[in-house]
């Protein structure tokens, strides 16, 4: 029987359908919307009076109509942060928007507004509770949270994601809870199949920072080790820090060249998501709204997660009107106007391709995608794309125009956006991959105008 390589390993671990289908949605969204927004807090005490809730112009069709601007395809509702307050109508607590001067299931609302604009919802639910008295009692706890979070996956409608940080700190009590992680994820799997459980979770990891900033190589085939809600706790946030969202560091920089995962036992499909806000914080204060990204931040930031084999998860947080506030949807436009400019009319349509596959074996030649068109096109962006049901192979690639290295990138997967930042005027392109760990499978390259 034929040994296997090590290469041969690693191509075989390929994502679930439930992966790959969040990994085309790209581009989505956090909403943090609470109480925190009444009492210009990022984190609650679990003591607020919610009866400061009272949005005065509640519009969840304005949110959603903001986040289609910008080309998001999903959105997720922090329907339960730290401090326990719930933003729907829950049978387990009083500490919720129905027993506020609001009144209104938000969670209901956001879910019928998201199937109007074609948008996909997820929910954060905080397991760690700063209200709940049964938090930090063990199964009274986790019977209090899979109740509720049965609530959210059975009279909601689809849900795309639940999404988990590693935050646990003290209840009401002093006492700290210890998550029954499986039993959570055994209710979502049961009640919604499709959904991925990210951060805390099985199917999706944080990208190591909160700043936006993004690995040179993202890999989604990973040491299994980093399957560990251990390991991911101790590199969350524990504690209300500015310091922390504006830190800028990936923890691993490197998870998975042949040289580490040649160390590893296993290996599992675990790809990169990265969260940021639009503001210095998470929840909306009066006090930033001049302090939204600039739109070049923000590009930079979408170019290197979605374009780096990414999901961009871009936190805009709504006001006490319960609106996105103006700056932010100003900024919202001014993405979606990139995207839909740049990324309008596929220059590959007009162009003759040739594909030379090589052999299904590792340290072969290089292989070679050749574009070539009947004149002359102005080239500034070239998009490439694995096939990542065949998982990722791609570790370094070149494109050439007129015989000369225009742009060098390592690692493919499902997208990598490359801007040529000079121009090139050219009738033929190629796409060379240096180096694969067995035969690539891509796409057809996607060419674009500067």
């Amino acid at each position: 029987m034929k040994d296997i390589t090590l290469s041969e390993r690693l191509v075989q671990t390929v994502p679930s359908a439930r992966q790959a289908a969040w990994q085309a949605l790209e581009f989505t969204s956090f909403l943090h919307f609470g109480i925190n927004t009444f009492t210009d807090r990022e984190w609650g005490t679990g003591q607020d009076d919610i009866s400061l809730f009272d949005p005065t112009d509640l519009d969840t069709d304005q949110w959603c109509a903001a986040l289609v601007s910008a080309g998001i395809r999903a959105c997720i509702i922090t329907a339960k942060h730290h401090d326990g307050f719930c933003l729907w109508d829950t049978k387990y607590t009083e500490h919720s928007v129905m027993h506020t001067p609001c009144k209104v299931d938000i969670v209901r609302k956001l879910s019928g507004s998201c199937a109007k604009y074609g948008l996909k919802m997820g929910i954060y639910l905080s397991p760690w509770d700063r209200h709940e008295a049964t938090y930090g009692h063990g199964k009274a706890y986790d019977d209090y949270f899979c109740n509720q979070l049965t609530e959210l996956l059975t009279d909601y409608g689809p849900i795309y994601t639940v999404w988990f940080d590693g935050a646990n700190g003290e209840g009401p009590n002093g006492k700290k809870q210890v998550y029954d992680w499986k039993r959570y994820y055994e209710v979502i799997r049961r009640l919604q199949p499709e959904a991925v459980i990210s951060i805390c979770g099985p199917d999706v990891r944080w990208c190591g920072n909160e700043a936006g900033d993004c690995r040179t190589s993202e890999w989604s085939v990973v040491p299994e080790r980093l399957l560990s809600q251990r390991y991911i706790a101790e590199r969350s946030q524990q504690e209300d820090s500015d310091a922390f969202r504006k830190r800028i560091t990936n923890q691993d920089e490197d998870l998975g060249s042949r040289e580490l995962m040649a160390q590893e036992p296993a290996f599992i499909w675990y790809p990169a998501e990265v969260d940021t806000s639009i503001r210095p914080g998470w929840f909306y204060h009066a006090s930033e709204d001049d302090k939204v990204r600039p739109l070049d931040t923000l590009l930079h930031i979408y170019l290197n997660s979605v374009g780096g084999n990414s999901v961009l998860l871009l936190n805009i947080p709504p006001d006490r009107r319960g609106r996105l506030a103006d700056p932010d949807c100003v900024r919202l436009r001014e993405i979606g106007d990139f995207l839909r400019n740049t990324f309008a009319v596929d220059l590959a349509s007009k162009a003759r391709i040739e594909e030379r596959p090589e052999l299904e074996a590792e340290d072969m030649p290089e292989s070679t995608w050749t574009l070539t068109w009947t004149q002359p096109m102005e080239i500034g962006w070239v998009v490439l794309q694995e096939e990542i049901q065949k998982s990722q192979r791609v570790e370094a690639f070149r494109i050439e125009a007129g015989g000369q290295t225009v742009f060098r990138g390592t690692v493919i997967g499902y997208k990598k956006i490359c801007h040529l930042e000079q121009p090139v005027r050219t009738d033929q392109l190629k796409v060379v991959i240096e180096s694969y760990r067995v035969r690539p499978y891509l796409k057809t390259p996607q060419i674009f105008a500067p």
